[in-house]
């Protein structure tokens, strides 16, 4: 009797082990394709796309300075 439900246990074992290696592979290729980069991508830029002109109109200020200030004279040194 013991036999007989230590192999119906490996046997489950088995598949189950079988299973998961099976769906972890097929979810890394799927992962890496370029099908499912192009993907993720159209979904990002849809969604930036949507967000992006109402954003622009609220942030962009009317007259920026310059990035660093300019010195009006420059230093000389001593050689």
């Amino acid at each position: 009797m013991f036999n007989k439900i230590a192999n119906v246990l490996s046997i489950v074992s088995f598949v189950m082990v079988a299973s998961m290696s099976g769906g972890a592979y097929f979810g890394y290729k799927y992962v890496t394709s370029e099908n499912f980069k192009a993907k993720v991508m159209n979904e990002i830029l849809g969604n930036v796309q949507g967000i992006m002109p109402k954003m622009l109109d609220q942030g962009l200020p009317e007259m920026t300075s310059p990035a660093m200030p300019i010195p009006k004279k420059q230093m000389k040194f001593i050689d």
